[in-house]
């Protein structure tokens, strides 16, 4: 029988930094000893006691098997949300959202790139190991060894002042209400909607997030949590193009756009 991984050490330390408690506040919550809660983060201690178990358990709203087996790190926010509502993968049967990626002959995460042709195809085989094990790959030594990165491509203008045509690589978000308001991402959006790239802030409250163009001419929106697969936090760009700054007209054209805006929320219905 193959051997289990069993992710209770590092889940519990990945929630407790989610929460962004401190080693000694959390020992507090739980009735422990702050050493105690350092050697089961580290797994210095491979039998925690079941009451253990059912402490963090309880306080994390997550159940004793998604603690075990699941690697919290590799999930979507969105789906550990789902987590602590209720709707565990181990009570429901419902399929659990991991970030699939490939890595090389020295167990080392590749870069996926998504090209094109295949973006169509990336909404519903994003979380399909075949798929992603498709796509091409390959290696950056430069990239920090603690995340996972993939590679977009860019179309339209709405992308500027990056040059069309550019490829983006991004981090993968697995907590979205880290990013900090207005940073740079690739987001994965359901249904036929495009990638975009956009300055992303996620209004927790009102379970949305905000879109906004780097590019002057295009207006900010917001979309429902629920419409996005996937953020990548932007990391750098490859392009045989040198960006160009934007020019004196489009910035009268966006003046124009809003005047008339304005002048069309004043006139009478």
């Amino acid at each position: 029988m193959e051997d289990l991984k069993v992710f209770f050490a590092p889940n519990i330390k990945f929630l407790r930094e989610r929460a962004r408690l401190t080693q000694q506040e959390l020992a507090d919550r739980l009735r422990l000893t702050r050493s105690k809660l350092n050697a089961l983060e580290s797994g210095q201690t491979s039998a925690p006691r079941p009451e253990d178990y059912l402490k963090y358990s309880e306080i994390f709203k997550m159940s004793i098997d998604t603690l075990l087996k699941v690697n919290l790190s590799k999930l979507g926010e969105l789906k550990i949300r789902d987590l602590e509502a209720g709707n565990d993968v181990y009570m429901t049967g419902s399929r659990m959202r991991v970030l699939a990626v490939t890595v090389d002959a020295e167990n080392r995460e590749n870069v996926e790139y998504v090209p094109v042709k295949a973006k169509a195809g990336y909404r519903s085989g994003y979380a399909d190991p075949e798929f992603i094990a498709g796509l091409p790959k390959f290696s950056m030594p430069q990239l920090p060894s603690d995340g996972s990165f993939r590679m977009f491509p860019t179309t339209g203008d709405s992308m500027l002042p990056l040059p069309e045509g550019s490829d983006v690589i991004g981090r993968y978000v697995t907590d979205w209400t880290a990013l900090k308001p207005g940073a740079l991402c690739i987001v994965i959006l359901k249904g036929e909607q495009d990638f975009v790239f956009k300055k992303v802030s996620v209004k927790q409250k009102e379970r949305l997030v905000l879109l906004e163009s780097l590019n002057p001419l295009y207006a900010p929106y917001e979309v429902p949590v629920d419409e996005v697969l996937e953020i990548w936090k932007y990391h750098s760009y490859h392009a045989q193009e040198i960006p160009s700054p934007v020019s004196d007209v489009q910035h009268i054209s966006v003046a124009v756009s809003e005047i008339l805006a304005r002048l069309k929320k004043m006139q009478p219905e």
